[in-house]
């Protein structure tokens, strides 16, 4: 394999600032969730080749935690860099200490989930697991909007960046609140947020993306493609093996509203797209509030399917405008698109 990247085709204007970091990144990254664990069965030289095939076309971002199969999806990409003699952008996530990502404001203490040290201990495993120097993003990987006061983890994540081993200081917030970490980025402690942003959820667009805007936060959109279920194949029989998140998540009612959601876009694929899944990727990317998309790929089809959409870009005004009627008129009202439920 190269360890040059090739520029996309027509992708000019498509690398995007990661907000005030000084870091450039495509506006379509590579999210590496199902490369670890939890999404069935994944065979780790598919992933090597998929990773390769990603930066082969240009992806200059990849989206990891140290919970993805603990460590082996970091393990992967420190493998490929090796391969490559060259690295991109990479963020990495944190996970609370305790394993449980639920938190309750006003409630759990960030004490509990993160302790400053233990930010610091677990930043030197991402590093060796990346075979870097240095990590682009660190991400805590859950958040509380009662936290947006405390200081002792943004103080661990500033050693850090002093002794030059972390760049951008990040919070992934929690499937439920767009908004719960908007205290902390007003008061300057964040330099990159990761949110659900699709079609089916587009809370963030109201609630976050001004917030971040006005403090030259930088975006990273997850779940573009709501875990599966805007590429558009699923169907009433539609099951997940056991070690999938989904097999007892997209089940009964769950799964019946979402198929009808998704038939209500399929008139997307007959648009500016050849595909649901590819319109759904240039949705995300289409407020420049994003940063990058991280659409996660399995194989080296998947990563085609999704640098096409980087290719196109945004979606043209007129289906922009259809999709944001179909959220206010009906999906707004009920949201699943991820592994945690969400409270209207």
């Amino acid at each position: 394999m190269s360890g040059t990247a090739m520029q996309a085709p027509g992708a000019l204007g498509q690398i995007r600032p990661l907000g005030s970091t000084g870091i450039q990144v495509s506006a379509v990254g590579l999210g590496t969730w199902a490369m670890g664990a939890q999404w069935g069965p994944q065979e780790d030289q598919e992933s090597l080749r998929t990773l390769h095939h990603a930066l082969d076309l240009g992806c200059q971002f990849l989206d990891t935690a140290q919970e993805y199969g603990n460590g082996r999806s970091e393990q992967l990409i420190g493998r490929v860099f090796h391969e490559r003699g060259t690295s991109v952008p990479v963020g990495t996530k944190v996970p609370p200490i305790d394993m449980d990502w639920e938190t309750i404001p006003g409630v759990t203490k960030i004490q509990d989930k993160f302790p400053a040290q233990y930010i610091i201990d677990r930043c030197e495993s991402s590093l060796r697991n990346l075979r870097v120097e240095c990590l682009d993003v660190y991400f805590l990987h859950t958040w509380s909007p009662s936290w947006n006061e405390e200081t002792e983890w943004y103080e661990a994540m500033l050693k850090l960046r002093d002794q030059g081993k972390i760049k951008g200081i990040g919070i992934s917030v929690s499937d439920a609140r767009p908004a719960e970490a908007n205290g902390s980025i007003q008061a300057g402690r964040v330099d990159v947020v990761q949110v659900i942003y699709n079609i089916l959820d587009q809370r963030a667009a109201m609630e976050l993306f001004p917030v971040a805007r006005q403090h030259h936060t930088g975006v990273v959109a997850r779940v573009p493609l709501a875990s599966g279920a805007l590429a558009g194949q699923w169907t009433p029989q539609t099951t997940f093996p056991p070690d999938d998140w989904r097999h007892d998540v997209f089940v009964g009612e769950t799964l019946e509203r979402t198929l009808r959601y998704v038939d209500q876009l399929r008139f997307l694929a007959q648009g500016s797209s050849s595909s649901l899944a590819e319109a759904a990727v240039r949705f995300s990317l289409s407020d420049p509030t994003v940063c990058s998309v991280i659409p996660g790929a399995r194989s080296q089809a998947d990563v085609d399917g999704n640098m096409q959409a980087w290719r196109l870009g945004p979606l043209p005004e007129q289906e922009l405008q259809q999709i944001r009627e179909l959220w206010q008129r009906e999906f707004r009202r009920s949201i699943r698109t991820s592994f945690y439920p969400v409270t209207q």
